[in-house]
């Protein structure tokens, strides 16, 4: 039993798009096993790629659930085989991929309670427990329609966005929902509940269907992203007054334990019957808890460049945008987590480093190194692809700027051609207008009374590049750190910890204070380093150009609009 266990462990569980992973945890946070299953590899029959199946029709991407049922069979095999003891797991949680459905038939709640030890999952509730057999997932893009209708039923789509942290996208759960309901009634029909692909995962471990979590519900344009709670006009317009019934419960906090693992886990794999099953959250959600605390940023520098930041509470409630994400914090009540995605990140970078470095990161630096700071006044956007934010915009434009003469008026820029700019000036140019777009907008997005943000946190392909690391460091005014391993199953793992660590607290204790407890030391500096001190001198010049880089991006976007019309 719990109460006699000196070293627990703790599991997550990350359900991607690409295939399921496991990570445990000990007392401390630090990992100790991690077992994975790659769905085309080792689940080969179902016929995906990359874990999906596009079509029939347009635009539409699935997933077979009953993948998801064999690969956590797979899974516990794996971890069984490695030695992993089951009986010292006191917690589990996890995350799936945003956005994704499972749809229950009415069989499914005596189905789940009724698990038979001596069988695995699949053969137990494939097809019977769903109305519907294969997930649709976030690469779905065949639900324009009704993203239009969910808009209009409340004003448009900033009205959306202030409601739910979004405006009405192809990919989130609220327009799928609709989509089926509209063209396949009779499976509508016949769910009685929907889960996300996060919720469907730990109604496993219970043996009845959990509810969602509040952080991941941001993702389905159903929630009041400030309240946290179903928004009944979004729940009627998506799904019609059954809606509601099939939704479940309001969202469920993260902190908090859903109940106990059920006996198949006990019987079959040998799990301690104290195991407590917590809530799961979304795969973005996760990399925050594994990577940070509210204050912090994460900027993932890959191929597309995503921001995501996490905002303390405050009195006044953070901005919404059309052309950025605000979701509920996983573990903070009244937290929150903005969320932007450019698309054209390492590309464009790549694209200047070839053309104007011989193709060689060692001379993009020194060339960066050789600029001032603020470029004389140059500025360049490089976006090769249709960019999200802003949106609509393809194509390199350049200006030449000047401050404005007074705090009453406005910036001097002036269009540029190509041939104007400095060849050895486009590497800083590119890594000044790619931060300075996401300063400008942390700065929109925060509330006025918001404290100051902490860290940086930088990964992906990127974050090596000390002088990429320095550049951020000033653009952002923050001590900018590169992440570890860390991932979304290890920030899983540690929501069941928190959840553990808090009903040993008898319900009290915040995120935070349970990290602060953790200690570090050389493993923990290991895996998390700063890399890099803002310079204030260079961060008062990039606070200063924030006005002249809006003013230059508003005359990319009147460019665009021009021309495509």
């Amino acid at each position: 039993m719990s109460a006699n266990i000196d070293d627990p462990l703790f599991l997550g569980l990350d359900l991607s798009t690409q295939g399921l992973k496991a990570v445990l945890i000990d007392e401390d946070g630090a990992p100790v096993h991690e077992s994975a299953v790659h769905f085309d590899r080792d689940l080969p029959s179902y016929g995906t790629t990359n874990g999906a199946i596009r079509g029939p029709g347009p635009g539409e991407v699935t997933s077979p659930v009953r993948m998801w049922l064999d690969a956590y069979d797979l899974i516990m095999e794996r971890m069984r085989d490695a030695g992993v003891d089951f009986s010292r797991i006191l917690g589990i949680s996890g995350d799936g991929q945003q956005h994704g459905s499972v749809y229950w038939s009415s069989e499914a709640e005596h189905l789940l309670a009724s698990l038979d030890p001596t069988r695995p999952l699949a053969e137990q509730l494939s097809p019977t427990a769903f109305s519907i057999q294969r997930a649709p997932i976030w690469q779905d893009s065949s639900t324009t329609r009704e993203c239009r209708e969910l808009e209009a039923a409340v004003g448009g789509p900033q009205a959306l966005a202030d409601l739910t942290g979004s405006r009405a996208y192809e990919r989130f759960t609220g327009t799928q929902i609709a989509k089926i309901r509209r063209t396949d009634p009779e499976a509508y029909r016949a769910t009685a509940r929907i889960s996300l692909v996060s919720s469907f995962m730990p109604s496993l471990f219970l043996g009845s269907i959990a509810p969602i979590e509040v952080s991941d519900a941001s993702g389905m344009n159903l929630m009041n992203v400030l309240t946290c709670e179903w928004d009944d006009r979004l729940l009627e317009a998506a799904g019609g007054p059954e809606l509601r019934s099939k939704i479940g419960p309001e969202p469920a906090p993260g902190g908090t334990f859903l109940g106990t693992i059920s006996p198949y886990w006990v019987r079959r794999w040998g799990f301690n019957p104290d195991c407590s099953i917590a809530p799961f959250t979304g795969d973005n959600p996760a990399t925050v808890v594994a990577l940070s605390t509210p204050g912090d940023a994460i900027l993932s520098l890959g191929t597309s460049t995503t921001l995501l930041l996490s905002i303390p509470p405050a009195e006044t409630a953070p901005k919404r945008f059309t052309t950025s994400h605000l979701l509920s914090h996983p573990t903070t009540q009244d937290a929150h987590i903005a969320m932007l995605c450019y698309k054209n990140g390492a590309l464009a970078r790549e694209q200047v480093r070839d053309q104007y470095a011989d193709g060689h990161w060692t001379r993009f630096n020194q060339l960066v190194e050789a600029r001032p700071v603020g470029n004389d006044g140059l500025m360049g956007f490089y976006f090769p692809l249709p960019e999200i934010i802003p949106p609509n915009v393809q194509g390199n434009f350049f200006f030449s700027t000047s401050p404005s003469a007074s705090s009453s008026s406005s910036p001097s820029i002036t269009s540029i051609p190509e041939s104007d700019m400095p060849a050895d000036a486009h590497p800083r140019a590119i890594l000044e207008s790619q931060f300075l777009s996401i300063r400008s907008r942390i700065t929109a997005t925060l509330p006025p009374d918001a404290p100051p943000l902490q860290r940086l946190v930088l990964s992906g392909g990127s974050s090596a590049n000390p002088v990429i690391q320095q550049a951020a460091a000033d653009v952002f005014g923050m001590r900018v750190f590169v992440a570890g391993k860390e991932g979304a199953a290890e920030g899983g793992a540690q929501l069941a910890r928190y959840a553990w660590w808090r009903a040993q607290n008898g319900g009290a204790g915040t995120f935070e204070e349970m990290r602060a407890m953790d200690g570090g030391g050389a493993g923990e500096a290991e895996r998390r380093r700063c890399v890099a001190e803002p310079k204030r001198a260079r961060e008062r010049v990039y606070a200063g150009l924030v006005e002249t880089y809006r003013a230059c991006e508003d005359a990319v976007v009147k460019a665009c609009a021009t021309e495509a019309s």
